[in-house]
């Protein structure tokens, strides 16, 4: 009978297909409009330590639906499934397995950022109070 993976090594494997994003290059592609940040923070830690301006809030349990570009909830920015997301938890470890879900309805770009709010904030990137 072979084991199931611990959550370390479902990560690691997750994490293989795809190429994480660090705090500053996922600043400046927002900037440029070139990447759709999505905060999946749940709204205690929001409130704690704030947001960044110009991320979309979706709480990681409507995460599929709202970003599913065929389907009946999303949200108006979910043009495509070209379209290039960085999804964003609080230290980069539930993302990871969002964007593994997100990448299986073909969301092919979704990403996420590596160290997550806290990695974002220690850069000194834009934060606002929620």
């Amino acid at each position: 009978m072979t084991r199931p993976p611990g959550i370390d090594e479902l990560l690691e494997r997750v994490r293989a297909t795809y190429e994480r994003i660090a705090p500053r290059p996922a600043h400046e592609a927002a900037t440029a409009g070139d990447a759709l940040l999505v905060d999946i923070r749940y709204a205690a830690l929001r409130d704690r330590d704030g947001v960044i301006p110009g991320a979309l809030i979706i709480e990681r349990n409507e995460l599929e639906w709202r970003l599913d570009p065929q389907g009946s909830h999303r949200v108006p920015e979910a043009t495509g499934h070209d379209l290039r997301i960085v999804v964003i938890c609080n230290e980069g470890y539930a993302s990871s397995l969002a964007v593994a879900s997100l990448r299986q309805l073909g969301l092919r770009r979704a990403t996420d950022l590596i160290g997550g709010f806290q990695a974002w904030r220690a850069e000194g990137l834009p934060v606002t109070e929620a």
